[in-house]
């Protein structure tokens, strides 16, 4: 396990520096559809992390956000999941929250994690049944006991927007904690939950790549995570909840109450 989370490591510290030093010029930006972008770091960074993994981990599966990778994860022992920068449109304002993650399932579970900012120099990582670091520290969730008293993230769909429910989840979690925050990369969301800096976080229509490391994080931070209704989570189903595990039933109860009356 040791060998996959530095291989992790190596690669999301090389594609953060492909990401820092794009981030100060001119980007080319091409749109995927009406909103959802991506730039050349995005590919730059891809690419250095696909063929990193690839010459240490030749039979491994990996699943890249820009399609590079070239290989499914059905079938795959080992399947590596890349956004080599999370956080696209983030990055093509000049707004400094974008990372690149990297996560390692072995048979569909998590089994290690990196999650890098270049721009505050965050590392974040995790290996299954080893805990979790930033910046080769410990981390924990919060101990926060109620919804009342806590800071939340969010984040909303690039695509199909006018068809998100997330709106009437949003309008009620902000009317019951401190606030919500929309950061726009669901992986430092996760890591933030992670390290305490949220209490929960929750969302709709994440792919693998965007939650693949940062659900790792979570739990190995002593947290919790799972789909809304509180069923089991894998990385790309419909909707996640992650959270401190304190708050996650009252979360969900919201969650409950919200999906009941947009019936």
């Amino acid at each position: 396990m040791n060998e996959f989370l530095q291989a992790a490591i190596e690669a999301a510290r090389e594609a953060g520096a492909i990401l820092l030093e794009g981030a100060g010029r001119p980007k080319e930006i091409i749109y995927k559809g009406e909103v959802d972008i991506v730039t050349e770091s995005d590919r730059r960074s891809e690419a250095a992390i696909v063929a990193r993994l690839r010459s240490r981990f030749p039979a491994h599966a990996i699943v890249a956000e820009e399609g590079s990778g070239g290989a499914k994860a059905a079938g795959a022992k080992y399947c590596w999941h890349v956004d080599p920068l999370d956080g696209t449109t983030n990055f093509a304002h000049g707004y400094p929250c974008f990372a690149a993650s990297i996560g390692l399932l072995e048979n569909g579970e998590p089994l290690v994690a990196a999650v890098f900012n270049p721009v505050s120099d965050e590392l974040f990582t995790a290996a299954r049944g080893e805990g979790a670091y930033l910046n080769e520290e410990p981390i924990h969730v919060s101990p926060i006991e109620t919804l009342a008293h806590s800071l939340v993230a969010t984040g909303f769909p690039t695509h199909h927007r006018k068809r998100s429910a997330n709106m009437g989840y949003y309008w009620e979690f902000t009317l019951r904690s401190h606030g919500v925050r929309r950061d726009g990369s669901a992986a430092l969301d996760l890591c933030s939950v992670a390290c305490g800096r949220f209490d929960a976080f929750w969302e709709f229509g994440l792919n693998s790549w965007d939650t693949a490391a940062g659900m790792l994080l979570v739990r190995e931070a002593g947290g919790m995570v799972t789909s809304l209704s509180g069923a089991p989570y894998h990385p790309g189903d419909p909707d996640m909840l992650a959270s401190n595990g304190r708050i996650h039933a009252e979360m969900q109860q919201v969650a409950a109450h919200v999906a009941a009356s947009s019936v």
